[in-house]
């Protein structure tokens, strides 16, 4: 009797052993069948790969083996599709999709154009529905974080919040009265109280948006560098990126660069995020990697208004933190960072007269890691690694202009549509599914911009100038 209650007893701890060594762990999300990109720093890819996500965060990346290991109440069969980070847009002026394709291809387009209709137009309401819109048309390409610089970004944030993105959002500082400032001071006032509202937000990250150099003063960007600083938030301007900007800068500091001069002044930081970045030398780049400052490399808008190509390359070779960006919607048209790989990689060939300069890898790269590293978020975002935050993108390998599929780099960079992105996940939560997005109602959001688009084209042929 002893030795048979023995045996049982030993029979029942040998398969409860067995049972621990082969516990399934319970999960949120599992993405398996996948062409895995991580864009870690070996650049593993994982084919027949699997994601594991539990809350808001990557338990586990690897190769089909992990399946075994989890029971998740939502599985993914992505059936050999990209699965790569969430893209990251390093600049942009969301809300100006209610603009996209006025005023195109006018002279001094921002000063004769832009500036005398946001005037008129910007409010609110405006913010709000150009704003939706932007969001909308970003998480169907595949942005999954994004940086913003507008007005009214309390009204920014309150779009982001609810569609489910990731966003650093900046208020404009500026100094000449502008629809929610009267002057840059009150501006800077704008920014301390919504970084007050937004400082422990998940998902939004309030920052200070100091237009460029030569719109503000240097005591109005130096304040806004220390508060930058006390607060611990990010400081987005426009930099290096036009003729007029060098011309006045020249004057005001005894013919600086504009970034010698940003130098000199302490408004380099590790906190400052630069859009453009054009008009560099060897010795402004050196200050930008000195002070460990991020770039926005915006080619589509950049070639559009013929300001020039950023030495982008250079600086991404030489350990600069730089990340692809499409500037806004009356710039670069689209919001669509798939549609900025194909320029990024050949207008760098072009320029280095080089077909091997700007590997489809290092495209990918700045879409991704190079651009968390640009927004100081690295260890956050930007690939896919156990720890981080499950900002996740499906890519279909199956449409047309995707097969064959030899390699999925260089397929990404010359053969992808924005419309290729399937799915889309940002910490953790699934917003669209089979292109459908879950938190929004896009119908609703497109008429919201149609009928905002009346006014538009009201108030531009009141003015006088031609729709086109």
């Amino acid at each position: 009797m002893l030795k048979k209650s023995f045996l049982s007893a030993s029979v029942a701890l040998a398969t409860l052993a067995s049972s621990a060594a082969f516990a399934v762990e319970h999960i949120d999300l599992l993405i398996k069948d996948a062409t895995v990109l991580t864009m870690n720093a070996d650049k593993a890819v994982y084919e027949n790969g699997v994601v594991a996500v539990s809350g808001n965060k990557i338990v586990a990346v690897g190769d089909e083996s992990l399946s075994e290991a989890y029971q998740a109440k939502t599985v993914l069969d992505v059936d050999g599709d990209i699965v790569m980070p969430g893209l990251i847009n390093t600049h942009t002026h969301a809300s100006m999709t209610v603009f996209r394709s006025l005023g195109d291809d006018v002279p001094d387009r921002l000063h004769r154009y832009i500036f005398p209709l946001e005037s008129q137009l910007v409010s609110r309401d405006m913010v709000r529905i150009g704003a939706q819109l932007g969001n909308v048309e970003m998480l169907k390409g595949g942005v999954t974080t994004y940086a913003d610089m507008y007005y009214f970004e309390d009204e920014v944030a309150k779009t982001v919040d609810k569609i489910g993105m990731r966003a650093i959002l900046g208020e404009t500082v500026i100094r000449f009265p502008v629809a929610d400032a009267a002057n840059a001071e009150e501006g800077i006032q704008y920014a301390l109280n919504f970084i007050k509202e937004y400082k422990d937000h998940p998902r939004i990250t309030p920052a200070f948006a100091p237009h460029a150099p030569y719109t503000n003063t240097t005591e109005v960007l130096q304040k806004i560098t220390k508060l930058s600083l006390e607060h611990d938030v990010p400081v987005m301007i426009h930099l290096a990126e036009s003729e007029r900007e060098n011309e006045v800068i020249a004057e005001r500091s005894g013919g600086k660069s504009p970034v010698e001069y940003m130098a000199d002044i302490g408004a380099l930081t590790p906190n400052l995020v630069g859009a453009h970045v054009i008009n560099v030398d060897e010795h402004d780049i050196a200050l930008l990697k000195k002070h460990d400052v991020g770039i926005a490399h915006n080619m589509s808008a950049n070639i559009k208004s013929a300001k020039g190509v950023s030495p982008a390359l250079k600086m991404f070779d030489d350990g600069l933190r730089i990340g692809l960006g499409t500037d806004g919607p009356m710039s670069g048209n689209t919001l669509s960072t798939v549609d900025e790989f194909n320029q990024v990689a050949k207008v760098h060939k072009l320029v280095n007269k080089d077909r091997a300069a700007m590997p489809p890898i290092k495209v990918i790269e700045m879409a991704t890691m190079g651009a968390a590293r640009a927004l100081h978020m690295e260890d956050k975002i930007g690939s896919l690694e156990t720890g981080k935050l499950a900002d996740i993108i499906v890519i279909d390998t199956k449409a047309p202009n995707m097969v064959p599929m030899y390699n999925p780099y260089s397929a990404l960079v010359y053969s992808a549509y924005a419309s290729n992105v399937k799915h889309a996940i940002v910490d953790g939560q699934l917003l669209m599914q089979e292109r459908d997005i879950l938190t929004v109602d896009e119908d609703k959001v497109r008429q919201e911009a149609l009928q905002f688009a009346d006014k538009v084209r009201e108030t531009v042929i009141a003015s006088g100038e031609e729709v086109r």
